[in-house]
């Protein structure tokens, strides 16, 4: 085994801000892993393109739901790496739902992406204790959404997993503290195939609108996610529970 200086684990690390989260660790020297769950030929395209950055880069197919799957994955990470100074808790899906149908989502959906969203978060933070009490001012940074904090146009499972999302953070850093800081950002809208999906045919006229009624003209992307989280990384040593919404201003103006 071969202990890195810097190790990171990003889940849902193919990409979107998974992808921009694991260039943004290895520009800044950090050995990455890189967890997907279908998305394979990005995933194995996003270590490449770190692994041009002077770092390596493991490739770990896992859905976070599984927990055996979980385990298997941080002994992977542990092999690798002997450690880990950064977890980023990024792995999410949603589902489909006509607005203010409540009859249009099945259980099923509702149950697949609380089991992602929520219990996988909590299982893969579990498993990864052992190895962030290893690293060096080790810390988790979870991707929770702006419809975790207010009421949005986002189907009604995505939303509350989100808020469910807020408040493992706020109660992870309670029991972590105060050895592993745990905060999390709260991207608004977003540009990029996520937002494609949601929006279909109105993307560019909804999102033009957003970036409009923004103080700062604009939606954000995924390298503007992955700066913020950098930011938790790399400073804000005293900072840990903590929610820090990206949405260009337009929560504080409406």
């Amino acid at each position: 085994m071969a202990v890195s200086k810097k190790a990171a684990l990003i889940t849902g690390g193919a990409t979107g801000i998974g992808r921009s989260a694991v260039l943004a660790l290895a520009k800044a020297g950090y050995d990455v892993a890189i967890n997907y769950g279908s998305s394979e030929a990005a995933a194995r395209e996003t270590a490449a393109e770190a692994e041009k950055l002077g770092v390596r880069a493991l490739t770990l197919k896992c859905d976070v739901s599984d927990e055996k799957a979980v385990l298997a994955m941080l002994a992977e990470v542990d092999s690798a790496f002997g450690k880990l100074d950064v977890l980023v808790n990024n792995a999410g899906t949603t589902a489909s739902m006509k607005l203010k149908d409540l009859d249009s989502i099945s259980i099923d959906e509702w149950d697949r992406v609380f089991n992602v969203n929520v219990r996988g978060l909590f299982l893969t933070t579990r498993a990864s204790v052992p190895l962030l009490r290893k690293g060096t001012n080790p810390c988790i940074v979870n991707t929770a959404s702006i419809v975790g904090l207010r009421p949005g146009p986002q189907p009604l499972p995505y939303a509350a997993s989100k808020a469910a999302v807020v408040n493992l953070t706020k109660t992870l850093a309670y029991n972590l503290g105060p050895d592993i800081r745990v905060n999390a950002v709260a991207p608004g809208w977003m540009e990029g195939d996520w937002m494609k999906r949601m929006l279909k045919d109105k993307y560019e006229d909804l999102m033009g609108k957003r970036a409009r009624a923004t103080p700062l003209k604009r939606c954000v992307t995924a390298d503007d996610v992955a700066e913020t989280m950098m930011s938790l990384v790399q400073g804000n040593r005293f900072v840990t529970g903590e929610i820090i919404v990206i949405d260009g201003g337009f929560t504080s103006s409406t």
